[in-house]
C-alpha cells in the first residue's frame, strides 16, 4: 500500500536564489538538485515530517512510533508515465542516524501501483542511487514519493538529489546477459555419467562441436544431431553427446563456430558441497533462536525472530483470528480461547509465515536424507554425520540432518489443539501476521500481530507423518524424543479421523498469508498411515493404508508431487525402508516405483533439455516439482540398482543447473549464470544491500506458466513454459525460495553425493 494518509504543501523557507545545474532534456524533476527554494514548494509531506530547505539538500525529522512505510511520505506530484516507456529513477540521500526508505515512481492516485522502485536502510554519509524500468501503464497523474515510515524513534533525512529520466536505453547489462547458444550443466558432469548438451540452432544441417580443456586444448570432437522445434522452449534445438569423454578437470568449454558455452567441470565430487549448503540453508530461516553469523556466514547473523521483543509482535502467546476475520476467510465464526507458543520452526519462504503444510513436507524429506543414506550407504554417508552442516547443535552426538529437522518437529508439535479444547489434538494449518509483512526487513523487526490459523485435516496428519517418520530415526538418539513425536503423531491421526473434512479454504491471499487450501486428504491419510506402519509394524495402521484409494492407485504424475498431493511420498517410503510390509505387498509398491521410473525414462528421451518433467505448462515451483520425480527415478535406482536410473538423475539435474532455455542456474552461486534476485523479506540485497543476499544452495522456484504476480504479467505475457521466469525479487511467482523447494534439492545433491 502507498497511499499516503495526508499531505501538505512544504513552505519554501528563504534561501539564496541559485541558478540551476543544466537540465537535460529527457529530465522530468524541475529541479532535480534541489537549487531553486520555489521549486521546493511543490514538493509535500505528511504532516508527521518537518522538512527545512537550504540550497542543494531537502532535509527534515522523521517522527518515530510509525509502523508502515507509508505512515511518512515525502512527495512530489505533477509527473506523467508512458507505457512501455524506459525511464530513470536517480536519487542522492543521507540520514541520521538512519533509517528506512522506499523511493517510487508511482501511479498518483489509488491504488497507487507502483512502475518504478529503490529500497535502502539508510545510514550516515550521502547514497546515491539509481533503478531503470519500464512503465507496464500510463499514468497521466504520476509522482515520486519517499515512504520513510517504520522506524520507533525519530530521524533525519536528507534528500540531495531525485531525478527521473525518460527515453532511457535498455540496460546494457540484459543485453549481455544473453545466454549462450550452448546450454550446458555450468557446474559439473560425471566422468562415467551422460553428458550432454542442448545447442540452439535454426539450421537443421548438423554442427561440429568442439570440447576445449581450461588450456584451450581440443580434447573431444563431433557433430551435432538435430532436434528440431521443442515445445516447452518454443526453440529449435540440436543436441551435442559427448559422454565418451570421462577425464576429470575444471574449465571444460563447448565451442560450436562463435558460440562458445559456460565453462563447466567434470568431477565426481561435484555435489558434496552442494550437499552442504543446501541443508545449510534451513538453519538461515529458522524462527525463534539467534542466528550467529560465525555458522550461517558473513551478513547472515540476526536476532531471533519473532520472541516478543518489541518491536516484534513474537510467536511465543498467539491467539486465534478474530471473529471478524474468521467470517472473511472460513464464512462462519470461529475462534479460540487460548493462546500457544509457537515460537520456533523455519519461516516457509519468501515471507514470515510458517505453514504445518509446507512444513510436514520439508521436514520429511529432510529427515529422508538422513533415512536414505542411513539404509542405502552401509553408514559411509556424511548425511549420516554429527558435523556435516554449520548449525549450534553440532557436536552433541546427534546427526546434523536430524537436529536440523528437530527444529521444525518441535514447532509443528507446538501447533496442537490442547487438551479439553474443540479439535484438541489437531494441529492449526498455519500462523503468520495478520496482515502481511513491510518488505524488505528481518524478521525481528516484523511488527504484525501474529495469529494462529484455524486447525485442518491436511495440516493434522502432514503433523502425524513427519512426527512418526521423526520418532524411528530419534529412537538410536533420544528415546523419550522419539517416544513423545510417536504419541503425538498417533493423537493427531486420530483427532484427524475425528474430523476428516475440516479443509483450508481459498483466499485471495489478502489475510497476511498464504491459503495453502486443499479441499481432500486421503491422500494425508494414506501418507501419515504408511509412516505410522512402518515406524512401529502395526498391522492397524496398515490396515488403514491398504484401506485407502491410494494404496494401489496412482500416486506418481509426470508434473510431480508436492505439499498438496502426498501420496507418492508414502509410497516411496514404504518402497524402501526396510518393514514388516509382507513381501507381496512390498513387491508390488517396488513396481509401482519402478513403473512410474520407466516411464519418466521415456518422456525424458522426448525432452531435448533432457529432463523429468513431461508437461508443457509449468507449475508454481515446476524446479522442486522437476526434482520430485528425480527422486522417484532415484528411489527406483535404489531398490533395484539399475544403472540406467541412477544416469537419466544424473541427466535431469543438467537442467537445474544451467541446460535449459534461459540458460540459468537456479541454485544460488552455482553456476556461471545463476539466480540470485529472488523473492525474500530478508534475503533482500538485491533490493537494498543491508540485507544479506539469497544464500548459497538456495533453489529459485523457477518457470511458471500461470504467472500469477504483476510484474511476470508485465515482462512475460506470452512466455514459452520453460521460458517463462525472471530473476527479480518482485516476480515472487517464478523467483520465490521455499523450505519445501530445498529440501527436495537437499534430498537430490545428496543422493548425488553418494552415488559418484
Amino acid at each position: 500500500m502507498t497511499h499516503p494518509k495526508a499531505m501538505m504543501g512544504l513552505i519554501a523557507l528563504l534561501a539564496a536564489h541559485a541558478l540551476s545545474a543544466p537540465v537535460a532534456a529527457n529530465e522530468m524533476m524541475p529541479d532535480p538538485a534541489f537549487a531553486q527554494s520555489a521549486v521546493v514548494g511543490e514538493w509535500w509531506a505528511t504532516p508527521n515530517i518537518a522538512f527545512d530547505y537550504q540550497a542543494g539538500a531537502l532535509c527534515g525529522v522523521v517522527a518515530g512510533g510509525t509502523r508502515d512505510p507509508w505512515d511518512a511520505i515525502l512527495g512530489f506530484n505533477g509527473l506523467a508515465l508512458s507505457k512501455g516507456e524506459r525511464y530513470r529513477m536517480s536519487v542522492t540521500v543521507s540520514a541520521d542516524p538512519g533509517g528506512p526508505m522506499r523511493a517510487l515512481a508511482q501511479k498518483g492516485v489509488e491504488p497507487w501501483t507502483p512502475e518504478g522502485e529503490i529500497t535502502r536502510r539508510l545510514g550516515a554519509g550521502k547514497q546515491s542511487m539509481s533503478t531503470d524500468f519500464t512503465a507496464a501503464e500510463s499514468h497521466a497523474k504520476a509522482q515520486m514519493v519517499f515512504q520513510l515510515g517504520g522506524s520507533d524513534e525519530s530521524w533525519r533525512f536528507c534528500l540531495h538529489a531525485a531525478s527521473l529520466q525518460s527515453g532511457q536505453a535498455p540496460e546494457a547489462e540484459k543485453a549481455s546477459a544473453t545466454p549462450s547458444a550452448i546450454r550446458v550443466n555450468q557446474v559439473a558432469y560425471f566422468p562415467d555419467g551422460p553428458k550432454r548438451a542442448t545447442l540452439v540452432r535454426k539450421d537443421s544441417a548438423r554442427a561440429e562441436w568442439k570440447l576445449l580443456s581450461a588450456s584451450g586444448e581440443t580434447v573431444a570432437s563431433g557433430t551435432s544431431k538435430s532436434l528440431g522445434f521443442d515445445a516447452s522452449s518454443e526453440l529449435v534445438v540440436h543436441s551435442i553427446d559427448f559422454s565418451s569423454y570421462r577425464k576429470s578437470g575444471d574449465g571444460y568449454r563447448l565451442v560450436v563456430g562463435d558460440d562458445t558455452s559456460p565453462p563447466f567441470s567434470i568431477s565426481s565430487k561435484a555435489y558434496d558441497a552442494l550437499r552442504t549448503d543446501a541443508l545449510g540453508y534451513f538453519y538461515k530461516v529458522r524462527s525463534g533462536i539467534e542466528i550467529r553469523e560465525d555458522l550461517a556466514g558473513k551478513g547472515y547473523g540476526r536476532p531471533a525472530g519473532h520472541l516478543g521483543r518489541s518491536p516484534n509482535q513474537g510467536d511465543t502467546a498467539v491467539g486465534c483470528v478474530d471473529t471478524r476475520t474468521a467470517r472473511k476467510v472460513y464464512g462462519k465464526a470461529w475462534s479460540c480461547g487460548y493462546k500457544l507458543d509457537v515460537a520456533g520452526g523455519w519461516y516457509d519462504a519468501g515471507d514470515f509465515g510458517k505453514y504445518v503444510v509446507n512444513g510436514g513436507i520439508a521436514t520429511a524429506q529432510l529427515l529422508a536424507v538422513y533415512e536414505r543414506a542411513l539404509h542405502q550407504t552401509r553408514g559411509k554417508s556424511p548425511a549420516l554425520a554429527d558435523g556435516l552442516v554449520r548449525i549450534p547443535e553440532a557436536g552433541n552426538g546427534i546427526p546434523d540432518v536430524l537436529d536440523e529437522a528437530r527444529w521444525e518437529l518441535n514447532f509443528l508439535m507446538a501447533m496442537r489443539v490442547p487438551e479439553g479444547e474443540p479439535y484438541a489434538g489437531m494441529a492449526h494449518h498455519k500462523i503468520h501476521g495478520n496482515r502481511w509483512s513491510a518488505s524488505p526487513s528481518l524478521p525481528h523487526r516484523d511488527r504484525e500481530l501474529r495469529v494462529l490459523h484455524r486447525p485442518s485435516t491436511a495440516a493434522t496428519l502432514n503433523l502425524a507423518a513427519a512426527a512418526a517418520q521423526g520418532a524411528r530415526l530419534f529412537a538410536p538418539f533420544d528415546k523419550a524424543y522419539a517416544n513423545w513425536l510417536l504419541a503425538g503423531a498417533v493423537e493427531a491421526y486420530r483427532a484427524a479421523e475425528a474430523n476428516p473434512a475440516l479443509h483450508a479454504p481459498y483466499t485471495d491471499g489478502s489475510f497476511g498469508g498464504g491459503d495453502y487450501q486443499d479441499d481432500d486428504a486421503s491422500d494425508e491419510f494414506y501418507w501419515a498411515a504408511a509412516e505410522l506402519f512402518l515406524t512401529t509394524g502395526e498391522q492397524v495402521w496398515l490396515d488403514r493404508a491398504k484401506a485407502s484409494p491410494h494404496w494401489d492407485g496412482p500416486v506418481f504424475h509426470s508434473t510431480g508431487f508436492d505439499w498438496r498431493s502426498v501420496a507418492a511420498l508414502g509410497r516411496l517410503h514404504l518402497a524402501s525402508v526396510p518393514s514388516k510390509l509382507p513381501m507381496r505387498d512390498l513387491k508390488a509398491i517396488q513396481s509401482s516405483v519402478r513403473d512410474a521410473a520407466e516411464a519418466q525414462l521415456r518422456d525424458q528421451k522426448k525432452e531435448a533439455f533432457g529432463f523429468m518433467y513431461h508437461n508443457n505448462l509449468f507449475g508454481w515451483g515446476s524446479n522442486h516439482l522437476l526434482i520430485q520425480n528425480m527422486i522417484v527415478v532415484a528411489t527406483a535406482y535404489d531398490i533395484t540398482g539399475d544403472k540406467r536410473y541412477l544416469q537419466a538423475v544424473r541427466e535431469s539435474m543438467d537442467y537445474i543447473l544451467g541446460r535449459n532455455a534461459l540458460g540459468i542456474s537456479y541454485v544460488t552461486g552455482y553456476g556461471t549464470t545463476y539466480a540470485r534476485r529472488q523473492h525474500s523479506n530478508m534475503f533482500a540485497a538485491s533490493i537494498d544491500p543491508y540485507y544479506p543476499p539469497v544464500p548459497k544452495g538456495a533453489l529459485a522456484g523457477g518457470p511458471n506458466s500461470g504467472l500469477a504476480d504483476d510484474y511476470a504479467i508485465s515482462l512475460l505475457e506470452g512466455c514459452a513454459p520453460q521460458a517463462c521466469y525472471v530473476d527479480d525479487p518482485r516476480s515472487f511467482s517464478t523467483n520465490e525460495i521455499a523450505i519445501n523447494w530445498n529440501a527436495p534439492l537437499a534430498w537430490m545433491a545428496s543422493f548425488l553425493a553418494d552415488t559418484q
